[in-house]
């Protein structure tokens, strides 16, 4: 006697590939990795790698690698701030003045005795405390962030001229700084993780960590898109909008304090009317080009990581192929115009 089984139509092995309910899964996934825009701007960097390691016999040398890693950092440790505060539908215009007032303010504490970590702690308060007027200006002040920072970009790059009566600030045993201190302060922009490392690169990595942390994994960062998607059905559902900006913009100017402290370590001399000039640009671009978008409410750390490396790639490229300096800045300048417009048309393409 035959015994008879019967089977479920999805319990017989379809020959030459998956059941045909998983195609559609597999093919969305792929879809939205690829309509990602962290990853066209991965390609972009990519092709940038591939085209200078065949134009530069040195490009791809650990050196200059880490070289690349160094001179992003900084840019990278704003750009960390900066991504916040453009997911919460605002700008900062000021971080430039910020990056340098901190500094020299930290190298004027130094050459008058005081505590380098002190020191250190001081200007990251004074970074906040600017945040805080910023981003209150800008909610419970009812100021457009635009104006308000570019007001701030002029008072508070003031303030330092005022401070160091427009004369350098700099770091050394003249001044009567103990060597010990000098060479602690030098560490922190100068020295090598393991020989190797550059730390500013350190602190780059450590503060991208922390804001994608920050931003991804908390409640906070789930209120800074609430806030940048849609602050009114945000505020509907108990979000206090106006802190979460406040905050963005108080994290924003720390960073840029570390920022200035860490340049000031690395080149341990600054002058109020020159150091951190036209920064914000940079900054800006490097978060637009990673995906963060000026109406709010989009862009990611992975992103801006990588729009960071897009401009510092583009920069030591540029340098390597001995490109002329005044070729360099207009380049960038259309690389932050190009930024700008693939971010509006893309995005008028998606709520088409």
């Amino acid at each position: 006697m035959t015994t008879i089984v019967s089977q479920k139509p999805e319990d017989v092995e379809q020959p030459g590939g998956p059941r045909p309910e998983q195609a559609p899964v597999k093919t969305n996934r792929l879809r939205r990795i690829l309509s990602a825009r962290e990853t066209g701007v991965f390609i972009a960097l990519l092709i940038m790698g591939i085209f200078l390691s065949f134009a530069s016999p040195t490009f791809l040398s650990v050196r200059n690698l880490l070289n690349i890693g160094r001179q992003v950092s900084l840019l990278g440790i704003m750009a960390t701030g900066m991504t916040f505060v453009l997911i919460s539908k605002e700008i900062d215009l000021s971080i430039g003045s910020i990056y340098a007032f901190i500094g020299l303010n930290v190298g004027i504490l130094l050459t008058k005795g005081q505590n380098l970590w002190l020191a250190i702690l001081i200007g990251l308060v004074i970074g906040a405390i600017i945040g805080f007027i910023n981003g209150w200006l800008s909610t419970y002040g009812q100021l457009p962030s635009f104006i308000v920072t570019l007001g701030m970009l002029n008072v508070v790059r003031g303030a330092a001229l005022l401070i160091t009566n427009g004369q350098p600030v700099t770091i050394n045993e003249a001044f009567g700084i103990p060597k010990n201190v000098i060479d602690q302060f030098y560490f922190l922009g100068q020295g090598q993780l393991f020989n190797l490392i550059p730390m500013q690169l350190v602190f780059f990595i450590f503060v991208a960590i922390f804001g994608y942390i920050l931003l991804s994994k908390t409640v906070f960062g789930f209120k800074v898109y609430a806030v940048g998607g849609n602050e009114k059905a945000a505020r509907v559902s108990g979000i206090n909008s106006k802190n979460i900006k406040i905050m963005a913009f108080m994290l924003l100017g720390i960073l840029a304090g570390l920022s200035g402290i860490l340049s000031l370590a690395f080149l341990p001399s600054g002058q109020a009317g020159r150091t951190g000039v036209g920064l914000e640009l940079d900054v800006i671009a490097a978060t637009i080009i990673g995906g963060a978008s000026l109406a709010g409410g989009e862009g990611t750390m992975l992103g801006t990581v990588i729009g960071v490396f897009i401009i510092g790639v583009l920069r030591n490229g540029l340098v390597l192929l001995g490109i002329s300096p005044f070729w360099q800045t207009t380049i960038i300048g259309l690389v932050i115009i190009l930024a700008v417009g693939i971010d509006k048309w893309t995005r008028g393409r998606r709520f088409a």
